[in-house]
């Protein structure tokens, strides 16, 4: 289970950050930068909210923004009392507790979500069920070898959550990726051994088969959507 820290959401390392003056003016909205200071307090201000905004963006549920501004605001203040007046240790407790009951009902929420989905997919015309509960479907059939668990594969892929909403992939990154099959998630492995040099498959990997709620950045008990083109086998 992530921990979340006061500490941790609020920090934020600035490493070469560096604007252009027509930068500043695009993004700084009503605040008037007329100082080296200015622009300096301003760039940090933004980098501390990009920070927190993709911090949130991996939160089991959406976050109050209002609520955030108003606490950080509240922080600003000469006084060094911390949020409904408890210390680091309670405070850290409070948003720990409360984490770990919305990480636990969104995951029997997409637990559900997700067996309903794979219970309506198999019965798609092209979707094929494995005995582990994989589903995969065909887009190109390739000619090459299919790989075995202790190779290196070399691929493009995407992934999505089930509402198409996409977390992670090469082609967008512009550059394939290469994975050993001895040390991906179980549903990849099963799927891309199954694959023929040269094939696309699109795979759906039940939760159980992916990350479970073992994974920060991914949605607990999500089961999710690949689209997967083999391009090679690593020489070793």
């Amino acid at each position: 289970m992530k921990k979340f820290s006061v500490l941790a959401m609020t920090a934020v390392v600035m490493m070469g950050v560096v604007f252009t003056s027509c930068d500043l003016k695009k993004s700084m909205g009503s605040a008037k930068l007329t100082s080296e200071v200015d622009s300096v307090s301003f760039i940090i201000g933004k980098a501390n909210a990009s920070n927190m905004k993709r911090q949130m963006d991996t939160w089991p549920i959406k976050g109050n923004i209002d609520a955030y501004v108003a606490g950080f605001l509240k922080g600003l203040e000469v006084d060094d009392s911390l949020f409904l007046g408890k210390d680091m240790q309670t405070a850290d407790a409070f948003i720990n507790g409360f984490f770990q009951k919305a990480q636990s009902i969104v995951a029997e929420e997409n637990k559900a979500a997700g067996e309903k989905f794979l219970a309506e997919n198999k019965t798609k015309s092209g979707v094929i069920t494995t005995e582990s509960g994989l589903q995969y479907k065909v887009i190109t059939e390739g000619t090459g070898a299919k790989p075995v668990a202790e190779d290196v594969v070399k691929v493009h892929y995407t992934g999505k959550y089930l509402d198409g909403t996409k977390f992670d992939s090469s082609v967008d990154r512009g550059e394939p990726a290469e994975f050993p099959l001895s040390g991906v998630i179980p549903g990849w492995s099963e799927g891309v051994k199954l694959m023929p040099v040269g094939s696309k498959y699109i795979l759906w990997i039940p939760s159980e088969l992916a990350y479970g709620q073992n994974n920060p950045n991914i949605k607990p008990n999500s089961t999710l959507e690949f689209e997967v083109e083999l391009l090679e086998i690593v020489k070793k």
